[in-house]
Formats: structure tokens, C-alpha cells, sequence
């Protein structure tokens, strides 16, 4: 199986999927709010009529709130993907 390659040094590719586009939309307005980002992609998400949103995080240079989060959180014991990632 290939990998996607990985971003940049200082990005992060986010995948956002939801039932409605409007909710899919709300969440990446969260995210923009604390990380300079990209335009968002959309996309058709299954059958059912989901949406799949993807965007590009700038996390080197992080807004509040995300500047006070990111200084006080630290690696998690140990990172798991869910069931349906690979």
C-alpha cells in the first residue's frame, strides 16, 4: 500500500469528514481560526451524501488559541489510529 507523502516541515493535512458540508465547514473555521491554513477542498464523502474536507495547517505559526494549548500539552503515551486509518 502506498503512503500519501508527508507535508512540509511545519504543516499538517487535515481530513475532515462530516454528514453536511456546513458542518464540515464549521469545523475547519475552528481550525483556521487558530493555524494560517490553505483554501479548503471539498469533496463527496460516500453514498449517504457526506462531506469530505481537506486543508493544509501552517502549525508553525499558531494563533491563540492554539499557542497556549500547543505550549502546555505534551506527547501522548502512545498515539493510536483508529480501526478505519491506516
Amino acid at each position: 500500500m502506498e503512503h500519501e507523502p508527508l507535508p512540509s516541515e511545519g504543516h499538517a493535512e487535515v481530513r475532515i469528514v462530516a454528514a453536511t458540508p456546513e458542518v464540515a465547514r464549521r469545523v475547519a473555521e475552528v481550525l483556521r481560526r487558530c493555524f494560517a491554513s490553505t483554501e479548503q477542498r471539498s469533496y463527496p464523502a460516500g453514498s449517504e451524501g457526506g462531506t469530505r474536507l481537506h486543508l493544509t495547517l501552517d502549525t508553525a505559526h499558531p494563533a491563540e488559541p492554539a499557542r497556549s494549548w500547543l505550549s502546555t500539552s505534551g506527547p501522548t503515551e502512545q498515539a493510536q489510529a483508529h480501526a478505519d486509518e491506516v
